[in-house]
C-alpha cells in the first residue's frame, strides 16, 4: 500500500541532541522530558533511543507506567503528581517519582499506609503561576514532607521557568533568586534548567537538567533554529504530490476561492491536510520543499489535501516527495507561517500519520 503523509525520525539525531545537551552542562544528571508522546515523536521510541539518561521526566501516571512496562529502569518523575490516593500506590509500586505541588497531595502522603517510601519532588512557585507552593507555604509543607514515613528522603526541590526563552528578560533572574532564597540551606537534588535555561541561563545549571524541545533538533527561542543551537532536527514530516493541474489567470483555489492565480499557473496538490496534522492556519507563502526547491503553499489548508504553486519548480511529476518539515525546512519556520509554535506542530501529528524510523 502507498504512503501519503508519514514522519520520518532521525534517531542519531536524538543521540547527537542528547550529547550536545552533555556538552553544555557536563557532569549535569539528564531527565529527559519525553511527555506527550515525546512531543509526538513516540515515547517509546524516544526513550530506548536515550538509555544513556539518568532518568526521563512525564507529565501524567499512564507515560510512567508504559515506560516501567516496556522495561525502563530509569528515574521517572511525573510532573503533575498525582490526584488521588490510588494513583500515589501505583507510583510506590512502580518506584515513580511525584512531583508535589499542592497540599492535598502532602495529606495523602500523611495518611497512605502499606506503601514504599518514595522519592518526591516539592515544587516552588516561584513565578509561573502555575503549580507549585508559594512562598508563604514553602516551609511548612516541606517540613511535613520531611517528616513523613512514606517519603523517601531528602525531599528534592525544583521549579519551573516561565521566560527562559527571553534572554534579556528579568523574570528568569528573579525566579532564580526567590528558589533560592527559600530553599536557603534545604537539603535534596535540585533540578532547575529546561531547554532555554541550559542554553542561555548557566546560573539555572544545579545537579539535573530537563531538556524538553532541545533534545527534538528543535530551538526554543524566537527567531532561531535548533540547527544555530547546534543540534539536529529529529522528525521530518513528508507526503507526496497526487495530482498537477494548469489553471490559467483569475482562477480561484480552494474553500472561498480565498487565493487567485495572478498569472498561468502549475498548481500541485500534496497529499496531507490539518487531519494529519499540517496546521489549519499556515497562510498563503508557507514554504514547502519539493525537489529540494522551496515552493509556496496557496489557498486554504484542507482536511487532506494542501495546493501548492509549482510554476517555477520544473520537471515535477505526480508521486514526487513534498518535505512539510524537517532537514532543510526548519519546523520553526512553518511554525512562524502558521502562527504558533514548534511544540504545538510536533505534538499535533495524527495517528494516521505513518512513523518510520
Amino acid at each position: 500500500m502507498s504512503v501519503n503523509a508519514c514522519i520520518r525520525l532521525d534517531l542519531a539525531a536524538v543521540r547527537h541532541n542528547l550529547a550536545t545537551v552533555r556538552a553544555r552542562v557536563p557532569g549535569a544528571r539528564v531527565l529527559a522530558v519525553i511527555k506527550a508522546d515525546a512531543y509526538g515523536h513516540g515515547l517509546l521510541r524516544i526513550a530506548k533511543t536515550l538509555d544513556s539518561v539518568e532518568g526521563f521526566a512525564v507529565a501524567r501516571l499512564d507515560e510512567a507506567l508504559a515506560l516501567r512496562h516496556a522495561g525502563m529502569s530509569q528515574r521517572i518523575v511525573v510532573l503533575q503528581g498525582f490526584v488521588e490516593p490510588p494513583e500515589l500506590e501505583l507510583m510506590s509500586q512502580h518506584a515513580l517519582e511525584p512531583v508535589i505541588h499542592a497540599g492535598f497531595q502532602v495529606g495523602q502522603l500523611e495518611q497512605a499506609s502499606g506503601i514504599q517510601p518514595l522519592p518526591v519532588w516539592m515544587k516552588l512557585d516561584t513565578g509561573m503561576h502555575r503549580l507549585g507552593f508559594m512562598a508563604g507555604e514553602v516551609s511548612g509543607y516541606y517540613r511535613r514532607l520531611s517528616q513523613c514515613p512514606t517519603v523517601r528522603q531528602p525531599v528534592h526541590l525544583m521549579t519551573h521557568l516561565a521566560s527562559a526563552d527571553e534572554p534579556d528578560s528579568s523574570d528568569t533572574p528573579n525566579q532564580l533568586h526567590a528558589f533560592r532564597e527559600r530553599l536557603r540551606g534545604y537539603p535534596g537534588e535540585q533540578c532547575i534548567a529546561n531547554s532555554a535555561g541550559i542554553l542561555a541561563w548557566t546560573a539555572t545549571h544545579t545537579a539535573w537538567i530537563r531538556p524538553g524541545i532541545m533534545l527534538y533538533g528543535v530551538s526554543p527561542f524566537a527567531g532561531r533554529t535548533g540547527e544555530q543551537e547546534g543540534l539536529r532536527p529529529v522528525m521530518s514530516f513528508r507526503t507526496r504530490l497526487i495530482a498537477l493541474k494548469n489553471l490559467p489567470t483569475g482562477a480561484r483555489v480552494g474553500y472561498g476561492g480565498d487565493w487567485v492565480c495572478s498569472r498561468p499557473t502549475l498548481m500541485g496538490i500534496a497529499a496531507v491536510g490539518y487531519g494529519d496534522g499540517y496546521p489549519r492556519h499556515a497562510v498563503a507563502g508557507t514554504p514547502v520543499l519539493v525537489r529540494g526547491q522551496r515552493v509556496p503553499l496557496i489557498a486554504r489548508v484542507s482536511m487532506d489535501m494542501i495546493n501548492l504553486d509549482l510554476t517555477d519548480c520544473p520537471g515535477v511529476a505526480a508521486g514526487d516527495e513534498v518535505i512539510l518539515w524537517g532537514d532543510g525546512l526548519p519546523v520553526e519556520e512553518v511554525a512562524r507561517h502558521a502562527g504558533t509554535i514548534p511544540y504545538a506542530l510536533l505534538c499535533g501529528i495524527t495517528q494516521r500519520v505513518k512513523r518510520i524510523t
